[in-house]
């Protein structure tokens, strides 16, 4: 059980170094009804943070379940213009969010993949003009996860549920890099600034491409777009905001050029995505489009996000991350995005980020698209590094300098 006073380090860090709400600003903070405490521990410091409100958006993936199960595929499928007009409404009042995840991966693996798929695709096609707002840096974000015990279950299925849950509380804190005697936050400073490091390097040397190889199978060409910018660690708003969207987070990151991806990628975890886990993937890339495809279990579900619209088969993202950063050596899968990218070097399809392009938050998304970014509805992150992982910088001239080898960086 975590103690209380590591709790309010973690609401503290979640408030202060993620979603870092300003004086005055409007903070949202969506979570499961579970996490209600941890909700209320990150209101009342938003309120000593000087936050104008902040409002919670509660659910129950317990209830969602249910809907999959029992309502109408066209009845889940229409989106409200009620829930536009609020999600529009908080973000001209320029709010900060808070993301608190705890779901148990997998939950929906017996509901009807159509099922899914449809209501998916109709929620994010409806609120897509919205997605700006996080995508471009408009505002705030951050992602944080506590432990639950579904969640828990799934990783450390051998052990009583209150074990189990310990466990995987133990695993988050020590990921987000809380302990009983240190400052959390000032943590966070030097992390940030060593990964500003790694991304600083990478932009000096201005890539072409990069080329990827290791023993699984993975040898993949991913060019990068002109003009590209490597991030890491925290972000700026457009007004100058820092904060940290992911935590935790390892990453350097940046935008492959949507038609200059060519190869094989092996996945080197499984991918937990609309209630399912995709185990045993692997994608074949012609000219940046992923052409061939398979997957040892949910393939129909792999299948399916590659469908979702045109860019879903394209790259928005590519991730390094050395494979023995603190995550991976854990050694625990943890069956959600947000951790196994942080242990793994990753792509991502669909969506780019605007601002691994210079100047690309003040571009609109179809200027960024001329100049070889993608767009999608989605953004959907999967791990491909290895302990053998090895990554080559090749330069305009053809040029080639190491950046990865034996799973780390060089430098």
């Amino acid at each position: 059980m975590i103690s209380e006073e590591l709790l309010r380090k973690y609401a503290r860090l979640a408030v202060r170094k993620g979603a870092n709400v300003q004086p005055g600003q409007l903070m949202v903070i969506t979570c499961d009804v579970r996490d209600h405490h941890f909700a209320e521990l990150c209101t009342e410091e938003a309120y000593q943070a000087g936050a104008e409100e902040v409002i919670v958006n509660w659910s129950d993936e317990n209830i969602e379940k249910m809907g999959y199960q029992y309502v109408a595929t066209e009845v889940l499928a229409e989106v409200p213009q009620w829930a536009y007009d609020k999600r529009e409404y908080l973000q001209n009042r320029g709010c900060c969010y808070l993301h608190i995840h705890s779901g148990t991966p997998g939950l929906l693996k017996d509901a009807d993949p159509q099922k899914i798929k449809t209501v998916s695709i109709a929620a994010r096609t409806k609120m897509k003009p919205l997605m700006e707002y996080t995508m471009a840096n408009r505002g705030q974000w951050s992602i944080v996860a506590l432990p639950s015990v579904g969640w828990a279950r799934m990783i450390f299925p051998g052990l009583p549920d209150d074990e189990a849950v310990d466990k995987l509380t133990e695993a988050i804190l020590k990921s987000v890099r809380i302990s009983e005697d240190n400052d959390p936050v000032q943590e966070w400073v030097d992390h940030d600034e060593e990964l500003d490091r790694h991304a600083r390097i990478l932009n000096d040397y201005n890539f072409h491409t990069l080329h990827f190889e290791n023993s699984i199978g993975t040898d993949l060409y991913v060019g990068l777009v002109k003009d590209h910018n490597w991030a890491g660690g925290s972000c700026f708003t457009t007004n100058g905001v820092e904060f940290n969207p992911n935590m935790p987070t390892e990453e350097v990151f940046c935008m492959p050029e949507r038609t200059r991806v060519d190869g094989k990628v092996v996945a080197s975890k499984p991918l937990s995505y609309g209630g399912k886990v995709i185990e045993d993937f692997w994608f074949e890339f012609r000219d940046g489009r992923v052409e061939n495809h398979g997957a040892g279990k949910e393939e129909d579900t792999l299948t399916d996000l590659l469908n979702s619209d045109e860019g879903s088969r394209h790259l928005g993202e590519v991730a390094l991350i050395s494979y023995h950063s603190p995550i991976s050596l854990m050694n625990i899968l943890f069956f959600n995005t947000l951790f196994d990218e942080n242990a793994s070097c990753h792509l991502a399809l669909g969506r780019c980020y605007p601002e691994n392009i210079k100047n690309g938050e003040e571009m609109s998304q179809e200027e960024i698209y001329e100049k070889g970014g993608n767009d999608s509805m989605n953004h959907v992150d999967f791990m491909f590094g290895t302990a053998d992982m090895s990554v080559t910088g090749i330069k305009e001239d053809g040029s080639e300098v190491p950046i990865f080898r034996n799973g780390d960086f060089v430098f």
